[in-house]
Protein backbone atom coordinates (compact mmCIF):
# COMPACT_ATOMS: atom_id res chain seq x y z
CA UNK A 1 0.00 0.00 0.00
CA UNK A 2 1.26 3.49 -0.86
CA UNK A 3 2.41 5.64 2.04
CA UNK A 4 0.95 8.77 0.49
CA UNK A 5 -0.89 10.04 -2.55
CA UNK A 6 1.46 11.50 -5.16
CA UNK A 7 -0.69 14.36 -6.42
CA UNK A 8 2.08 15.71 -8.66
CA UNK A 9 2.40 12.42 -10.51
CA UNK A 10 -1.39 12.12 -10.83
CA UNK A 11 -1.62 15.69 -12.13
CA UNK A 12 1.07 15.04 -14.76
CA UNK A 13 -0.74 11.88 -15.87
CA UNK A 14 -4.02 13.79 -16.19
CA UNK A 15 -2.41 16.64 -18.13
CA UNK A 16 -0.74 14.21 -20.51
CA UNK A 17 -4.20 12.67 -20.97
CA UNK A 18 -5.45 16.13 -21.92
CA UNK A 19 -2.71 16.38 -24.56
CA UNK A 20 -3.68 12.94 -25.88
CA UNK A 21 -7.34 13.98 -26.13
CA UNK A 22 -6.47 17.22 -27.96
CA UNK A 23 -4.20 15.40 -30.42
CA UNK A 24 -6.84 12.69 -30.98
CA UNK A 25 -9.40 15.39 -31.79
CA UNK A 26 -6.96 17.01 -34.26
CA UNK A 27 -6.18 13.62 -35.83
CA UNK A 28 -9.91 13.05 -36.30
CA UNK A 29 -11.12 16.54 -37.27
CA UNK A 30 -8.03 18.60 -38.22
CA UNK A 31 -6.76 21.76 -36.54
CA UNK A 32 -9.59 24.21 -35.92
CA UNK A 33 -9.11 27.93 -36.57
CA UNK A 34 -5.72 29.34 -35.68
CA UNK A 35 -4.78 26.54 -33.27
CA UNK A 36 -1.26 25.16 -33.59
CA UNK A 37 1.07 23.33 -31.21
CA UNK A 38 4.68 23.52 -30.14
CA UNK A 39 5.67 20.22 -28.55
CA UNK A 40 9.09 19.84 -26.94
CA UNK A 41 10.17 16.33 -26.05
CA UNK A 42 13.16 14.39 -24.73
CA UNK A 43 14.74 12.63 -27.71
CA UNK A 44 16.52 10.16 -25.39
CA UNK A 45 13.33 8.96 -23.72
CA UNK A 46 12.60 5.23 -24.20
CA UNK A 47 10.09 4.73 -27.00
CA UNK A 48 10.99 7.84 -29.00
CA UNK A 49 11.40 6.67 -32.59
CA UNK A 50 12.92 9.03 -35.11
CA UNK A 51 15.43 9.02 -37.95
CA UNK A 52 19.08 8.73 -36.91
CA UNK A 53 19.87 11.98 -38.74
CA UNK A 54 17.31 13.84 -36.60
CA UNK A 55 18.58 12.20 -33.42
CA UNK A 56 22.10 13.43 -34.28
CA UNK A 57 20.82 16.98 -34.83
CA UNK A 58 18.73 16.89 -31.65
CA UNK A 59 20.62 14.67 -29.19
CA UNK A 60 18.67 15.67 -26.07
CA UNK A 61 15.58 17.69 -26.84
CA UNK A 62 13.55 18.65 -29.88
CA UNK A 63 10.58 20.93 -30.52
CA UNK A 64 8.12 20.07 -33.27
CA UNK A 65 5.38 22.33 -34.60
CA UNK A 66 2.01 20.97 -35.64
CA UNK A 67 0.50 23.71 -37.74
CA UNK A 68 0.23 23.64 -41.52
CA UNK A 69 2.46 20.83 -42.71
CA UNK A 70 2.10 17.56 -40.87
CA UNK A 71 0.67 14.21 -41.93
CA UNK A 72 -0.45 10.89 -40.53
CA UNK A 73 -1.12 12.09 -36.98
CA UNK A 74 -2.13 9.03 -34.97
CA UNK A 75 -2.76 8.84 -31.24
CA UNK A 76 -2.31 5.70 -29.17
CA UNK A 77 -2.81 5.18 -25.43
CA UNK A 78 0.75 6.08 -24.41
CA UNK A 79 2.20 7.86 -27.47
CA UNK A 80 1.48 9.60 -30.75
CA UNK A 81 3.07 9.50 -34.17
CA UNK A 82 3.24 12.14 -36.85
CA UNK A 83 5.09 12.69 -40.12
CA UNK A 84 6.89 16.02 -40.43
CA UNK A 85 9.07 17.45 -43.20
CA UNK A 86 12.66 18.42 -42.50
CA UNK A 87 14.38 19.96 -45.52
CA UNK A 88 11.45 18.80 -47.69
CA UNK A 89 12.07 15.19 -46.59
CA UNK A 90 9.20 13.54 -44.68
CA UNK A 91 10.18 11.85 -41.41
CA UNK A 92 7.81 9.85 -39.21
CA UNK A 93 8.32 10.45 -35.48
CA UNK A 94 6.89 8.50 -32.55
CA UNK A 95 6.69 10.41 -29.25
CA UNK A 96 5.58 8.80 -25.98
CA UNK A 97 3.46 11.20 -23.92
CA UNK A 98 5.89 10.65 -21.03
CA UNK A 99 8.68 12.17 -23.20
CA UNK A 100 6.86 15.51 -23.58
CA UNK A 101 8.51 18.37 -21.69
CA UNK A 102 6.33 21.24 -22.96
CA UNK A 103 3.11 21.58 -24.90
CA UNK A 104 1.90 24.99 -26.07
CA UNK A 105 -0.90 26.35 -28.20
CA UNK A 106 0.07 30.02 -28.67
CA UNK A 107 -3.19 30.80 -30.49
CA UNK A 108 -5.04 30.64 -27.16
CA UNK A 109 -2.11 31.41 -24.84
CA UNK A 110 -2.13 27.88 -23.39
CA UNK A 111 0.92 25.96 -22.24
CA UNK A 112 2.04 23.08 -20.07
CA UNK A 113 5.52 22.33 -18.75
CA UNK A 114 6.60 19.04 -17.21
CA UNK A 115 9.68 19.09 -14.98
CA UNK A 116 11.99 16.09 -14.85
CA UNK A 117 15.12 14.99 -13.08
CA UNK A 118 17.62 12.20 -13.52
CA UNK A 119 17.09 9.13 -11.38
CA UNK A 120 19.94 6.98 -10.17
CA UNK A 121 19.23 4.57 -13.03
CA UNK A 122 19.62 7.41 -15.53
CA UNK A 123 16.03 7.43 -16.75
CA UNK A 124 13.95 10.57 -16.79
CA UNK A 125 11.15 10.67 -14.25
CA UNK A 126 8.50 13.31 -13.62
CA UNK A 127 9.26 15.40 -10.60
CA UNK A 128 6.09 15.76 -8.59
CA UNK A 129 4.77 19.24 -8.15
CA UNK A 130 4.08 19.82 -4.48
CA UNK A 131 2.11 22.84 -3.32
CA UNK A 132 3.70 24.90 -0.55
CA UNK A 133 2.73 23.70 2.91
CA UNK A 134 1.03 26.23 5.19
CA UNK A 135 2.86 27.03 8.42
CA UNK A 136 -0.22 26.70 10.58
CA UNK A 137 -2.73 24.49 8.85
CA UNK A 138 -6.25 25.73 9.34
CA UNK A 139 -8.86 23.20 10.36
CA UNK A 140 -10.90 21.85 7.47
CA UNK A 141 -14.35 23.38 7.43
CA UNK A 142 -17.32 21.60 5.90
CA UNK A 143 -18.26 22.78 2.44
CA UNK A 144 -20.96 25.39 2.47
CA UNK A 145 -22.04 28.09 0.13
CA UNK A 146 -19.24 28.60 -2.34
CA UNK A 147 -18.42 31.06 -5.03
CA UNK A 148 -17.71 30.09 -8.63
CA UNK A 149 -14.75 32.09 -9.89
CA UNK A 150 -14.12 32.53 -13.61
CA UNK A 151 -10.52 31.81 -14.58
CA UNK A 152 -10.76 34.44 -17.33
CA UNK A 153 -10.06 37.26 -14.89
CA UNK A 154 -6.68 35.68 -14.04
CA UNK A 155 -5.53 35.27 -17.66
CA UNK A 156 -3.17 37.73 -19.29
CA UNK A 157 -4.82 39.58 -22.15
Amino acid sequence: MAKSINYGQLMHKALRGLIAEVLAQVARDGLPGAHHFFITFDTTHPGVDMAASLRERYPGEMTVVLQNQFEDLAVMKDRFSVTLSFGSVPHPIVIPFAAIRTFADPSVNFGLKFDAHETAAGAEKDEPTQPPQPRDPAPVKPAGDGEVVSLDKFRKH
